[in-house]
């Protein structure tokens, strides 16, 4: 049953302050499972919402089911470092992150819910020679694709980034990749809006909801089976991200990736230094200033498969000592708090938005440690492949790329895979 939404709005805001916001409605309505739904989405972060909101918004499929095993955007969702950039070498990467891009631009008008986009900038530091013939290869490579970018000096770098030791004896910064409009939004959200959206839409969210089985018959995919009993649908959409793997083998296939961990932290809050968002490559961290004064830095992926969520002294070591140089004044700063993720890591470094082996089922999954960037555009590819069967964002990351060698090799590409 679709939900009236009331729109919120400062006159809103007004009208609950003179009667002690006793009218605030809840966010997304409390739904227990029915039998049969057109499409179940099995998990509940930013892809998974996003998915539902578009074949709701685009398709007018709206009976669908979003499952979590946990709570809403507990997952990588909401322990991410919130970085928004589509400046990607190959083209079909470059195509769905610059489409996530431009849809974060008005999500917050689209969904009614203020998601914090911040379009600060994005810069990749140049701090060596290959480096700068890379960036700047990709700046050719991006006005081809539309996207606007641009490889900025040493100088530049230095008067956006006042902080920054840009000759350190290791790592001296030669110039930078810098996309104006990327930037960062608050993630959780991101989750919280698509979500509300999805509600009001008649979509049932069902959290503390685990898939156990995936049931099949006649190799057509007939439903799953859950912590809160069997569910059917004609179609079945897996979005969990680390334990992407894991359902895969409960649908009968088997995916080319690993999942291992993703650690980031935060400083304590100081007064603004910094209003952009910085990566450095060469000795893989990065860094941006939340609007609570934080530092958030984040680093490259444990070097073994776990599906932990804690965090580790080794690795905080290792990403810190990489960022002291070029930001000496990180040193002085105490740690607030320190968390990790689960990602799913494919070969190409590259994501996988496809039909699975089993008919009526469909994975997106193998972001690795870029999903948050590429919510918007991953829910608009995927709900058009999932309705029509075949969509113009998702046609390159099929499953058969693996078996065809048509590899989107992201990982050489941008030296990074955030």
């Amino acid at each position: 049953m679709q939900t009236p939404l009331k729109r919120y709005s400062a006159f809103a805001i007004a009208r609950e302050a003179l009667r002690d916001h006793t009218g605030w409605q809840r966010a997304w309505r409390k739904a227990q499972p029915k039998k049969r739904y057109d499409v179940v989405i099995v998990g509940a972060g930013g892809h998974g919402l996003a998915t539902a909101y578009y074949l709701g918004k685009n398709f007018g499929i709206t009976n669908i089911a979003i499952l979590e095993k946990g709570w809403l955007g507990g997952g990588n969702t909401g322990r991410n470092t919130t970085i928004i950039r589509s400046n990607y070498l190959q083209d079909p990467s470059a195509a769905i992150y610059e489409k996530a891009r431009s849809l974060y631009e008005t999500m917050s008008q689209d969904l009614n819910y203020n998601v914090m986009f911040s379009p600060r900038g994005v810069m990749m530091l140049a701090q060596t020679e290959h480096e700068v013939r890379g960036y700047q290869r990709t700046a050719h490579a991006n006005a081809l694709q539309g996207v606007a970018t641009e490889f900025i000096s040493a100088q530049r770098v230095k008067e956006l980034v006042p902080i920054m030791n840009i000759n350190g004896p290791r790592y001296p910064v030669l110039g930078a990749l810098w996309q104006p409009r990327g930037g960062s939004a608050r993630h959780d959200a991101v989750a919280w809006g698509y979500a509300r959206a999805c509600s009001a839409m008649g979509m049932d969210i069902i959290q503390k909801c685990e898939v156990t089985a995936v049931r099949q018959e006649g190799g057509k995919v007939k439903g799953v089976t859950t912590s809160k009993g069997d569910i059917d649908c004609e179609k079945l959409g897996l979005v969990v991200a680390g334990h992407s793997g894991a359902l895969a083998d409960m649908a009968g296939f088997r995916l080319p990736l690993e999942s291992v961990p993703l650690q980031a932290l935060v400083s304590e809050p100081i007064k603004p230094c910094m209003d952009v968002v910085v990566m450095a490559n060469t000795v893989h961290g990065y860094m941006s200033q939340s609007d609570k004064g934080e530092m958030v830095i984040g680093g490259g992926t444990d070097a073994f498969n776990s599906y932990t969520q804690r965090g580790s002294f080794h690795h905080l070591e290792e990403t810190v000592r990489a960022l002291v140089e070029t930001f000496p004044m990180i040193s002085r700063l105490k740690m607030l708090r320190h968390w990790g993720g689960i990602v799913d890591v494919t070969g190409d470094r590259s994501p996988i938005l496809s039909k699975a082996p089993l008919e009526g089922c469909f994975v997106n999954c193998g972001w690795g440690t870029g999903g948050f960037k590429a919510i918007p555009g991953s829910g608009w590819g995927f709900a058009e492949l999932m309705a029509r069967g075949q969509s113009p964002l998702t046609d390159e990351f099929g499953l058969n790329r693996f078996t065809e060698g048509r590899f989107i090799d992201e990982s050489v590409a941008a030296g990074v895979a955030h």
